[in-house]
C-alpha cells in the first residue's frame, strides 16, 4: 500500500555553510595608522609654530596692542576700505560695459573690449599707476586743461585701480554670462523681451551663480592690492603704519598690525562670499 503524499515528510533545508553564515563573519575596520600620524605630525608642528610666534619676544606684542586702534591706523584703514568699495564698483560697472562689448556681434565692439582687457592685464598695476602719477610728464595739456598736478594721489590710485579691476571684471562677468544656457536666452526671445531686458531680467540673475565666486577673489584681492598705492604716498592702512615705524624704528610689531587688520577684514569678506553664494545657488543643489 503505496503512502499518500501528504504524510511524506518533507525534506529540510541544508544548514547554510559556515563561510556564508552572516553572524561568523568578523568585519575588521581599515587601519588608517599613515593618515593619523601625518595629522599627529601636522597638529604637533602648529602647535610649535603657534608658541614661537606668541612667545617671542621679538614680535613685541605689547606694541602690537598699543598701535592695533589707533587714530592714524584707524583712518588708514577707513581709507583701504573706502578704496576698495569704490574701485570694485567701478571696475565692474566698466567691467560689464567691457563684457558686453566682446559678447556683441559688432566686430569693432568686441576688437576694443578685446584690446582694452589685453593691454591691462598685460601691464603690471604699478607700472599703470606710476603712468597716471606722472600723465603730466606725458601729456602736459589735455583739451586745453594743463594736467600737471591737476590729479591727487588718491584720485590717481582711484584711476588706476579702477581701470585695472575693469578688465578683470570684464572676463568674469563675460565667463558668467556664457554659462547661461542658450536655450534660457531662446526662451526669452520667443517671449518678446528686448536685449537690454533680457540681460536684466533673465542672463544676470543666472549668471550670478558663476560670477560671485572670481568676484569675491577678486574684492579681497583689491583689499590687498590698495597697498600698492602706498608708493605714491596714499595713507592707507600699509602707509599709516610706514609713518609710524619710521618715527619708532618699531617695524615689526607695525606690520603685525597691518597684516592682524588685513586678516580680520579678508575673514569677513569671505563671510559675506559664503552667504552670497548660497543666495544665489538656490535650487541648483
Amino acid at each position: 500500500m503505496s503512502a499518500s503524499p501528504d504524510t511524506l515528510a518533507k525534506p529540510s533545508p541544508a544548514p547554510p555553510p559556515a563561510e556564508l553564515d552572516g553572524s561568523a563573519l568578523r568585519i575588521v575596520p581599515v587601519r588608517r595608522t599613515g593618515q593619523w600620524a601625518a595629522a599627529v605630525a601636522v597638529l604637533v608642528l602648529l602647535a610649535l609654530a603657534v608658541n614661537s610666534v606668541v612667545r617671542n619676544d621679538a614680535f613685541q606684542w605689547g606694541v602690537v596692542g598699543d598701535y592695533f586702534a589707533t587714530t592714524a591706523v584707524l583712518r588708514g584703514l577707513g581709507l583701504t576700505l573706502w578704496l576698495t568699495a569704490l574701485v570694485m564698483a567701478l571696475g565692474f560697472v566698466l567691467g560689464t560695459l567691457l563684457a558686453i562689448m566682446r559678447l556683441s556681434d559688432n566686430p569693432v565692439l568686441r576688437s576694443v573690449s578685446w584690446g582694452y582687457v589685453w593691454l591691462f592685464r598685460s601691464t603690471p598695476i604699478l607700472v599703470q599707476l606710476l603712468f597716471w602719477f606722472n600723465i603730466g610728464a606725458l601729456y602736459p595739456q589735455i583739451l586745453g586743461v594743463k594736467t600737471v598736478n591737476l590729479l591727487s594721489p588718491v584720485a590717481v590710485a582711484v584711476i588706476g585701480l579702477t581701470l585695472h579691476e575693469a578688465a578683470y571684471a570684464a572676463e568674469v562677468v563675460r565667463g558668467g554670462i556664457l554659462s547661461v544656457e542658450r536655450g534660457q536666452i531662446e526662451a526669452a526671445q520667443s517671449l518678446g523681451l528686448g536685449r537690454w531686458r533680457r540681460l536684466h531680467r533673465i542672463v544676470l540673475p543666472q549668471a550670478m551663480r558663476s560670477i560671485v565666486p572670481p568676484a569675491g577673489n577678486m574684492l579681497i584681492g583689491t583689499l590687498k592690492g590698495t597697498s600698492i598705492v602706498s608708493i605714491i604716498a596714499v595713507q592707507d592702512l600699509l602707509y599709516s603704519v610706514q609713518l609710524v615705524y619710521h618715527r619708532t624704528y618699531q617695524v615689526v610689531p607695525l606690520l603685525l598690525v597691518a597684516t592682524l587688520w588685513y586678516v580680520a577684514v579678508t575673514s569677513l569678506l569671505s563671510v559675506g562670499q559664503y552667504y552670497l553664494e548660497r543666495h544665489y545657488g538656490r535650487g541648483t543643489r
